[in-house]
């Protein structure tokens, strides 16, 4: 047998939900380009069309958008937990934390008993997981700093209730638009880390609640959610576009990680950093008159890094320009990874409900490299 490290290119499944081109920089979602929906879709709209494979009629649509806007509640017990966690507790430990308490409160058993499947069930506890995830981030930036949670809104999409939720202002129309757009690029991207984690937790029929929240702690690393705070960390320590050059190069001699480059799938630039840098060109334009500094360092950076890395593949992925976005809207960097997890969220549920369809509990092998025939020796004897 051949050991693959990190099991790079090797098939574990087969999916109809999301294609990657690597080569040609493409993106898809059930066939549909994912530029097209960043453009006309909305995040409800795909996240339907993630977990059922068509884009839904009007009435489809709105029955679907009204179920999460009725699930945005949580209960009394819930917040209780987030309550008695420490301040300083990262809001991606949170999400895990409370996220797998839900198993608690939406027991599986009503669809597992001999590993079935319930439909009513599984559509029910996947509207109640994707509703549930943006309250409990913006509910978890108020009550970290010592402040009451807002309550979610019913009258407002999923990107303006999550806005007016963490800011407490009237969701601004630029900022909905493009915080929509960045859940839509976020919502799904094949067999990653944390998508596989979901399918290897599923694929032993845990409860959902735990399948998500193990997905959480996948994506939480900084080589797989973690990037675009790191992005952010290092343009700040650029400080301006004419410090780019000498910087990079200076990180490219110490073999450093420059943050938000490259992609094991891409070998040109990622096509959601594409579509990200469009729109931000376009609406941050729209909303301040001009690119902020940091906007501005970001597009130097990539141009040095095109140049010296360009050869090698190596080009922006999404958390480059996501992670400059999140704080433009004026979300601590904390909340990054968790907006990540929130709209993956409509993924991860789409593999999870793929994954119990003729569900095979993965058991992969191992090349044993330890020692052989070693022989006991009584502790009295060891010297």
């Amino acid at each position: 047998m051949q050991y693959i490290p990190g099991l790079a290119g090797v098939p574990v499944t087969e999916s109809k939900i999301s294609c990657i081109d690597g080569q040609k920089g493409l993106l898809s979602y059930r066939g549909y380009d994912i530029m097209d929906l960043a453009e006309h879709s909305s995040f409800e709209e795909t996240t339907l069309l993630l977990l059922f494979g068509t884009l839904p009629t009007k009435a489809e649509l709105y029955e679907f958008d009204q179920n999460l806007k009725n699930a945005r509640r949580i209960k009394f017990n819930i917040r209780n937990i987030m309550e008695n966690l420490p301040s300083t507790t990262h809001p991606m430990h949170m999400l895990q934390v409370v996220v797998a308490s839900l198993a608690s409160f939406y027991p599986s058993t009503e669809y597992m008993n001999d590993g079935s499947e319930n439909q009513a069930y599984v559509n029910d506890v996947t509207v109640k997981i994707i509703s549930h995830m943006g309250t409990l981030v913006a509910m978890w930036e108020h009550m970290r700093n010592g402040y009451e949670p807002i309550a979610p809104r019913t009258d407002l999409t999923y990107a303006e209730n999550f806005l007016y939720m963490v800011t407490g202002k009237e969701p601004d129309a630029h900022w909905a638009r493009l915080l929509d757009a960045c859940f839509i690029l976020h919502a799904e991207h094949t067999i990653n880390a944390s998508t596989f984690t979901t399918m290897v937790t599923g694929s032993t029929l845990a409860n959902p609640c735990s399948v998500i929240a193990s997905a959480i702690a996948s994506l939480s690393g900084p080589l797989h959610g973690g990037a675009n705070q790191q992005v952010i960390e290092m343009l700040e320590e650029i400080g301006s576009p004419e410090n780019a050059r000498a910087y990079i190069e200076d990180r490219l001699s110490k073999k450093k990680v420059i943050w938000g480059m490259g992609h094991r799938e891409y070998k040109t630039k990622d096509p959601r950093a594409k579509i990200l840098q469009k729109l931000s060109d376009k609406l941050l334009k729209n909303k301040t008159g001009e690119l902020s500094q940091i906007f501005k360092t970001a597009v130097e950076v990539e141009k040095v890094c095109e140049e010296l890395l360009g050869h090698k593949g190596v080009y922006p992925n999404v958390d480059f320009y996501s992670g400059i976005l999140y704080k433009e809207m004026g979300f601590d960097a904390g909340l990054f990874t968790p907006i990540f997890a929130v709209a993956r969220s409509a993924g991860w549920m789409a593999h999870w409900r793929e994954q119990i369809q003729g569900n095979k509990i993965f058991r992969p092998t191992q090349i044993y490299t330890g020692a052989g025939n070693a022989c006991y020796i009584p502790i009295e004897q060891r010297g």
